[in-house]
């Protein structure tokens, strides 16, 4: 799919809401809002986790930062 900087953040389809894309500064903003944390800290966890599914990166950041 290809995307464009007036894309809407909020028409992300379903798809897109399980894989955390880096590159895009809307996704990195709702995953970083979605978890609650900086989005360097995002990066980090996606980074250090090995995975860009936004399960597999909210599993490693209950691990690493248990509540």
């Amino acid at each position: 799919m290809l995307r464009h900087t007036y894309y809407e953040k909020s028409e992300m389809r379903l798809v897109d809401r399980k894989v955390i894309n880096l590159k895009e500064y809307y996704e990195v903003e709702y995953w970083s809002k979605k978890f609650d944390i900086t989005p360097e800290l995002l990066k980090i966890a996606v980074n250090e986790s090995g995975s860009t599914v936004a399960e597999q990166v909210e599993l490693y950041l209950q691990k690493k930062y248990p509540a």
